[in-house]
């Protein structure tokens, strides 16, 4: 495994060495069948580099919390039009989480966006990403498109019951502020799905307190 992670880690300069090295044997008289492995090699390594990405070898840094090297891989990404699409779409999304922790929500939107363009690898990799979006346009005071991004979110599915009650707390929110019969009805019905959630975040837990107070009150 940590072999096959310098593999990746050097691949393009490995493969450019390789090239050189085909091309040195080739001029020298050697011909170019005999050095066509070398050459065939270098390209797949130099290829690899640009389609497929370090992506990789986030994983284990990502894991211990350790932001700078997940920052450091990310910026050995040279090229990310060059990347698979759904690798891309990866590598957007991450950058948009890292915006989020240092607080850059422009830079993380503009990511996330970008992410959500493309299309997740998975449907709950969508999901997550449209609800960030959406609490986001909240935090902006942009109610309509927050309600059309969470949507968007819930009906892609979001991979954690946490994640999920949150999602259903700020529709019930949403619905609130509208404050017609309709919208509390929904209101009502968006709470009941949170709680069925059972999140046990303290955030969580303790929003569901407040809406509760609320929305106990509420006929119907």
């Amino acid at each position: 495994m940590q072999f096959y992670n310098l593999l990746i880690r050097y691949r393009l300069w490995i493969g450019c060495v390789i090239l050189i090295g085909a091309v040195v044997l080739n001029l020298t008289g050697t011909g170019f069948w005999p050095s066509f492995p070398l050459y065939f090699i270098a390209v797949i390594a130099i290829f690899t580099h640009f389609f497929i990405g370090p992506l990789r070898l986030i994983q284990e840094p990502m894991e211990k919390g350790e932001v700078d090297k997940v920052e450091k891989i990310l910026n050995s990404v040279w090229f990310p039009n060059l990347l698979y699409t759904p690798i891309r779409s990866t590598y957007y999304t991450i950058k948009g989480n890292l915006a989020m922790m240092q607080q850059d929500f422009d830079a993380a939107e503009k990511h996330l966006k970008k992410s959500s363009s493309l299309g997740a690898p998975m449907p709950e990799a969508e999901g997550a990403n449209k609800l960030q979006l959406g609490m986001m346009a909240m935090q902006k005071g942009d109610i309509k498109q927050a309600e059309g991004y969470i949507r968007a979110a819930i009906r892609a599915g979001i991979p954690d019951k946490e994640s999920e009650a949150v999602a259903y707390l700020s529709m019930c929110q949403i619905f609130i502020n509208k404050a017609d019969r309709n919208s509390l009805r929904a209101a009502k019905d968006f709470f009941r799905k949170a709680k069925a959630c059972k999140p046990t975040t303290k955030q969580v837990v303790d929003q569901i307190k407040e809406i509760e107070k609320y929305i106990s009150r509420i006929p119907g």
